[in-house]
């Protein structure tokens, strides 16, 4: 039972990324995630880790500082030995980030203690359903123009979620802009809401992050955007469509499940002192 940490994002992939698209849908982040580092994004100071047994990949992980520490769905177990060996290395991890299980089977293991958590919630698009009522207004595919407006909302969505901002979204925001991967709903010739809709990897796209400016909320703008992304990536060929909610936000969970969209399982989120 051997962990293999590298910098070298194909060479990770090449061992990694078959693990990872057994189950798509679990692991969604780190897949995403796979294909920025790919596109050249969160490049620096990369730790991309799996583990072989008997010869076969049976976990992985992966960190972009600044950000935590992102697990996959993999077996307790294999957290806690990744654990030691971060620790023997003398890691920096800020923080970790997947399946409630690993996170916590990853947070009881670590020598820094828990300054703070997020619980989310994994959701898939059953049946499509029209929000009721409907929001004035329509969506758009977000354009070049509206770059510096998609960063600051992208900006004031992570300190909302108390997401560390500490580095510039100018780079992927831009490049979700070139992939067409935002929708900016408007309402009276003005944008008051958007969603980011990912490219589908292996069916699965993803709504995320949905923010409307606290002005111009409990109107129906972010029920009314995520469910014209979720069209659109449906439209564009995806399989599953999936998001992810904050459990502290009851309201969210609500509007999610009122268009269509059914638990799948829960994550964790976990900051260390």
């Amino acid at each position: 039972m051997t962990w293999t940490f590298t910098s070298d994002v194909e060479e990770y992939a090449r061992a990694a990324e078959p693990l990872l698209l057994r189950d798509p849908v679990r692991n969604t982040m780190p897949l995403t995630v796979l294909r920025a580092m790919r596109a050249g994004l969160w490049g620096e100071d990369l730790l991309l880790g799996w583990l072989e047994r008997g010869g076969e990949v049976v976990a992985a992980a992966s960190q972009t500082p600044p950000r935590p520490l992102l697990l996959p769905d993999i077996p307790a177990d294999a957290v806690r030995d990744l654990a030691t060996r971060l620790i023997e290395a003398e890691r920096r991890v800020p923080g970790v980030s997947g399946p409630a299980e690993a996170a916590e089977a990853f947070a009881a293991a670590w020598w820094r203690p828990e300054a703070g958590r997020r619980s989310e919630r994994l959701y898939r698009i059953g049946a499509l359903r029209a929000p009721s009522p409907a929001a004035e207004g329509a969506a758009r595919t977000a354009v070049a123009a509206d770059l510096d407006l998609l960063v600051a909302w992208n900006a004031a969505f992570q300190e909302e979620e108390h997401e560390s901002v500490a580095f510039d979204l100018t780079p992927l925001v831009a490049s979700r802009i070139t992939r067409e991967e935002f929708l900016l709903w408007e309402a009276c010739g003005e944008p008051v809401a958007f969603a980011g809709v990912s490219a589908p990897i292996a069916g699965v796209s993803r709504i995320g992050p949905v923010y409307t400016p606290p002005a111009l909320r409990r109107r129906g703008y972010g029920t009314a955007v995520t469910h014209a992304a979720t069209a659109r990536a449906l439209a564009g060929g995806a399989t599953e469509v999936l998001l992810f909610t904050n459990l502290a936000n009851p309201t969210s969970n609500a509007i999610y499940q009122a268009i269509g969209y059914v638990p799948v399982a829960d994550y964790a989120s976990v900051a260390f002192a």
